[in-house]
Formats: structure tokens, sequence, C-alpha cells
């Protein structure tokens, strides 16, 4: 996707506008490739998994699975006052989790002899993905384990790619232990997402995985939903900030600028009720990338951004709402007013000292969120994300019999005798030939 964007709302083509809001996610070109990887893993199992990590990560792995001497040699290696900051997040997110666990088990009493309820039960393993390549994310790792653990999945994993030692990163190592993962295994990318769907002689088959990677990734998650669910699609970062006269260009140029050191396909996108600011960003944000320590990720991914000014914030709260943004930020003075009318967003972060990084690391909100516009159908990863639910009925005979008829009216209506028998039986009825 290429589309740097200097424009009014009201210029911008048509074809513009389809580019910039279908953040063409390329999962079609990689389907052949991912297919025949998958397949090769659930067929052959480890011995897959050390050729394709040899292929694509470059290092050959005797062992996958990361050893309690090699935990021990990370967490001795870490400076103390960072491994303090890790925790402070860690019990920050955990925090934010615990406040959305539900109710486990609730009734209701619909009329005399009818109670119902609801009935939360975790799911029993998940697999959690931690990306590796250009960064290591040990706060992914805590993204994902800890909600996992908070909502009381019994067993927990993560893979995340080897380095060229065949080692992983030893903060990465320490989120794993400081959220509570039961284990970590060196592998990355499709051959992963199969080992954890599929489950191999070292790898345990999980009911579920979580988090996020790059296309390949995204799209063997959605390939195996067959035998193992998904979190939802994930595809390269992205922010969108809707601001006024009032906010500050230095700080939404950061802020663009901390969106495209992620990748080379992160999406940032200014929109904007003021020309000066929408100046004022543009010429800042060039500053800011010749200065940035990732410059040329940071201009490669400039090549994705798009400048946009509109006639009123009216405008641009619509321009959100369809684009349906992974991170939306808000910088504007009546920012409760533009909150209440967001539609689509993965996480919101309102007013000038709410910039996206802080819900990446520390405030304790979830960074695993949909993107290529898939907030409109899709929530960030949350409680509900590791918990299934099971209805519950408690009917008396006095209870049924209040709904009889209407059961036998319906089923009879729709063909089904024996459901209507079925209920028939209980007030002596006996089915004849």
């Amino acid at each position: 996707m290429v589309i740097m964007l200097f424009k009014n709302l009201s210029d911008v083509s048509e074809a513009e506008m389809q580019k910039l809001l279908s953040r063409e996610s390329g999962l079609a070109d990689v389907g052949e490739t991912v297919s025949a990887v998958l397949s090769d893993v659930r067929m052959r199992g480890d011995a897959a998994l050390r050729e394709y990590t040899k292929k694509f990560d470059k290092v050959e792995l005797a062992d996958f699975e990361v050893s309690e001497e090699e935990f021990a040699q990370a967490l001795s290696g870490i400076d103390a006052g960072l491994l303090e900051h890790l925790k402070t997040a860690a019990a920050n997110i955990r925090a934010f989790h615990e406040a959305q666990l539900p109710e486990k088990t609730w009734f209701m009493e619909l009329s005399p002899g009818i109670v119902l309820g609801q009935k939360a039960t975790p799911l029993e393993s998940v697999g959690a993905y931690a990306p590796g390549g250009r960064a290591s994310y040990p706060s992914t790792v805590l993204m994902t384990v800890i909600p996992a653990r908070v909502a009381g999945v019994e067993k927990v994993v993560v893979c995340t790619p080897p380095g060229a030692d065949g080692s992983v990163h030893p903060l990465t190592l320490a989120a794993a232990k400081v959220a509570g993962a039961d284990a970590v295994f060196k592998l990355g990318g499709v051959q992963a997402v199969g080992a954890m769907a599929y489950g191999t002689e070292t790898v345990p088959k999980v009911d579920k995985i979580v988090g996020p990677g790059n296309v390949f990734v995204t799209a063997a998650k959605m390939q195996v939903r067959d035998v193992a669910e998904i979190d939802f699609p994930a595809g390269p970062s992205e922010v969108l900030i809707i601001a006024d006269e009032s906010a500050d260009a230095v700080m939404v140029a950061s802020d663009i600028i901390a969106q495209a050191e992620h990748d080379p396909n992160a999406v940032s996108v200014l929109v904007t009720s003021s020309g000066a600011l929408a100046e004022a960003v543009r010429e800042e944000m060039f500053v800011q990338a010749e200065q940035a320590a990732r410059s040329e990720i940071v201009k490669a991914s400039l090549k994705n951004a798009a400048v946009l000014t509109s006639v009123s914030l009216d405008q641009c709260i619509d321009f959100s709402n369809k684009f349906a943004p992974e991170h939306l930020e808000i910088m504007v003075v009546d920012s409760d007013s533009v909150l209440d009318r967001i539609k689509n967003a993965g996480s919101i972060f309102v007013g000038n000292y709410a910039p996206v990084p802080v819900g990446d690391y520390a405030s304790g909100t979830n960074h695993v969120l949909p993107t290529a516009g898939y907030a409109r159908i899709y929530s960030g990863l949350n409680i509900n994300h590791f918990l299934k639910y099971s209805s519950i009925q408690k009917i008396s005979k006095s209870g049924l019999e209040s709904l009889k008829e209407t059961i036998i009216a319906l089923a009879e209506e729709e063909g089904l005798q024996a459901h209507a028998d079925a209920i028939r039986t209980r007030f002596g009825y006996r089915p004849s030939k």
C-alpha cells in the first residue's frame, strides 16, 4: 500500500479513498504457501518444524522448548530496574483484565418454576504467538498470557521465533515467567501456528491461538480454524489521529513516527479540522523521520501515511468510523463529545497525553487489536476471548406447564412432532404407533 496523501477529504478521489479504507491484507497472495507448510507440520510434526526453522530462521535446533537453565540464564542477565518495569506493566495489565471478569455463574427467575442462567468456563489451553524478526516483543507476551491466566485458562504456551543463535530474547523469557506461561517454544511463523493448532511430539495442541503476526502468521491462523479457534485477523499496525487546532504538531508528528517505526507496512493517518495543524505536522514528521533511530523503516512506512484536512470534526469522525482503525487518538478540545460518537476502533486514546505507546506497554489495556478495518466487527483481545458460555435452565413441572402450549404449537408448525411429544410425555402422554 503506497498512498502518501496531503489533501482535503473532499478532494480525495474514490480510488484513493478505497485504497485508504481497504488496506489490502495480502492474505490471498500467501494462501497456498501457508497451506503447504501447515499440511507438512500436521503430517510430520517436529521433523517439519526443524526443517522450516532452519529454512526461515536460519538456525538448527535440537530442542524447541526453552529449558529451565535458559530461563535462569536469561533472568540473571536482566537489569533489576528493567525487570521492575516489566512487573509494573504486568500488574497494570492484570488489574485491567481482572476488572473485565464477568460473574462466573448467574441465575434469574423468568417466572415461577423457570430459572435461567449462564455459566462462564475458561478454555482449557491457549497458545500465544509473540512476533520476532525486526524486534522482540516481551510486551506481547504479557498482553496475551496474562488475560488467559486471569480468565482461568489451565495451560498457556508461548511460541516466538528464535534468534540467529537459537536463543530467545531474555526479556521475552522474563515476560513469560512474570505472566505465568507454562512453556515457551522457539518457533515462529506458519510452523508455530501449525504446531499449536495440530500438536506435535513436542508442542501441545491448544484450543485457541492468540497474538499478532505478519501476513503469513495471520493467514495460518485463519486456515487452522477448523481445529483451533483464533482471536481475530491482525495485520500491519496502524493509527488514526483526530485532531483540531488545539493539538500540538510536534506531539502529533511524534505519534505518527512512533507508529511508522513498527514496520514498513504500518499505516499512519491524521485527519484534522485545522489546515494549519496539517501543514505543521507535515513538516515536523519529515524532520523527525530523519532523526529516528529506525529511520529507514520509518521512511518506508510513511509512504503509507495520509494527512487529511476536513471542513469539520463531524467529517473527521465520519471518516474515522469508516476507517475503523486499530489505534485511534483523539486530540481535540471537547474529546468526550468525539469519543461518544466513535463506533469502530480497536483501542481509543483520549487527550494529548495518551499516545499509543501508553497502551502498547504500561497502561494495562490490551495492545493485541484488530487491524485493516476489522475493528468494525471484532473487539481487541480481552477476557471474553478466553471464556466460553453455557446457558442453564432449571425448570419445574409447573414452569414447563406454563410454556407447554407455546412449545407444542411452534414445534408442530416446524414439523418436529417428536419435539412436541417430548413436552407432552411429561404430562402423561405416551406416543403410539
